[in-house]
């Protein structure tokens, strides 16, 4: 029953004139561990101190609680798998918290108007029709995208067998902007994973959707570990000694879908299209910008943060980290990043090409087997395809017979 007290401008300033207006005991909200975030924070307890009143700041956003973990954060395991499995055999995921029946609202302050995007010189994004699920905000649809997910659609059976498809909206869950910008609570997703396990049937498909809730959990205490590291071209390892290349036009060829291996360009299109781009996909677009172009891996970081909308700042850094070679991989070496043999990924995930001629329209007719290799058509057959490479389509940016000597599925 209470409204929403809209501001808009700076933060600190904003909540302590409010504070000191109203006098409260306190003002709460919730913790953060990036720096821009904890900079706010820092600044408004600063300021409410004067007032003689309290910021308090609670741990959400992760499915197991920081103060419930097996070992302190400045032992946090430095691979995925023991910080797995120590907290599943250690700690416990909280019980959700009863929603409030009704708030009050302070009497005396006005709501405050409803900004629209223009307000800020932004235009709403244009809708594309190709697009796997039409993301819209607030905890109504999230809750929606569980039920019909889990329950209705029961996608969830097998969640492990399709988390690595490229088109539709049933592959994976799309949880995953809801959960950035806090309509959803992992702990609620948890809780009816559990629920489904129990009324109707548990496998490695509902275990897996909550192994992928733990590897959300553990880019944020490593965040949370690393501080501004993690935002560092020498990532978390403080790899000093990698250089990077910063070539615009390469990275330019890259970002605008570009550079002539399709299964590279239509992720990259995918992603200016609509704001999203699978898992699968982030994991091949990155690989191909640090190993094939050797390009600074933050740039991407960067370029993802702009146009992702399930943006998180510990999950995207930590990732790119986590593929550059600089962050928390096994599998890496030294300054060996995580390397994707691209087209043999492409042929074993997008086996008939159906996801690069979606997000390409000018290979449409370039038959299953040679449109992720398009780049060794003849001159006959790009006439018979309806493809002229270096015009229709570009030319591969990078010799792709470097993947011919690579080991299988890398």
């Amino acid at each position: 029953g209470a409204d929403l007290i809209i501001r808009v401008g700076d933060p600190i300033t904003i909540l302590a004139d409010l504070a000191d207006d109203t006098q409260p005991i306190a003002i709460y909200a919730s913790k953060e561990v990036t720096q821009e975030e904890t900079d706010v924070e820092s600044g408004l307890s600063k300021r409410l101190k004067r007032l003689n009143i309290d910021l308090d700041l609670f741990w959400m956003s992760t499915l197991y609680h920081v103060r419930d973990l097996p070992f302190s954060i400045s032992k946090l395991p430095v691979q995925f798998t023991p910080f797995r499995e120590q907290l599943e055999k250690k700690a416990t995921v909280r019980a959700l918290f009863p929603s409030p029946q009704q708030l009050r609202l302070f009497p005396g302050i006005p709501a405050g108007p409803l900004p629209a995007l223009t307000d800020f010189g932004v235009h709403p994004p244009q809708s594309d029709n190709r697009a796997a699920v039409e993301f819209r905000g607030g905890e109504t649809v999230g809750l929606h995208r569980v039920k019909q997910y889990i329950w209705e659609y029961e996608f969830i059976q097998t969640y492990k067998d399709t988390r690595n498809g490229m088109l539709g909206e049933q592959y994976s869950t799309k949880f995953s902007a809801w959960l950035a910008l806090g309509c959803l609570s992992p702990r609620y997703i948890y809780t009816e994973v559990n629920r489904y396990e129990t009324e109707r049937v548990k496998n490695n498909s509902t275990y897996w959707l909550i192994f992928e809730l733990l590897w959300r959990d553990y880019f944020r205490f490593v965040a949370l570990q690393c501080g501004t590291r993690i935002f560092k071209p020498s990532g978390i390892r403080h790899n000093i000694h990698k250089v990077w290349l910063h070539n615009r036009a390469l990275f330019a060829r890259w970002s605008n879908g570009q550079t002539g291996i399709p299964f590279i360009d239509a992720n990259m299109r995918e992603l200016t299209a609509t704001g999203f781009m699978s898992n699968r996909g982030r994991q091949n677009v990155a690989s191909f910008l640090v190993n094939n172009l050797g390009i600074d891996w933050t740039w991407g970081a960067t370029w993802f943060e702009r146009w992702l909308v399930d943006y998180d700042p510990c999950s995207n850094w930590g990732n790119w980290n986590y593929l550059a070679g600089v962050g928390n991989d096994p599998r890496t070496h030294g300054d060996q990043a995580r390397s994707f043999n691209i087209p043999w990924q492409a042929a074993r995930y997008d086996e008939q090409g159906d996801y690069v001629k979606h997000w390409l329209p000018e290979l449409a007719n370039v038959p299953p087997d040679r449109v992720h290799r398009v780049w060794d058509l003849s001159p006959t057959e790009q006439a018979d395809f309806g493809v002229a490479l270096g015009d229709t389509y570009p030319l591969p940016i990078i010799n792709p017979d470097v993947w011919l000597s690579k080991e299988k599925g890398r």
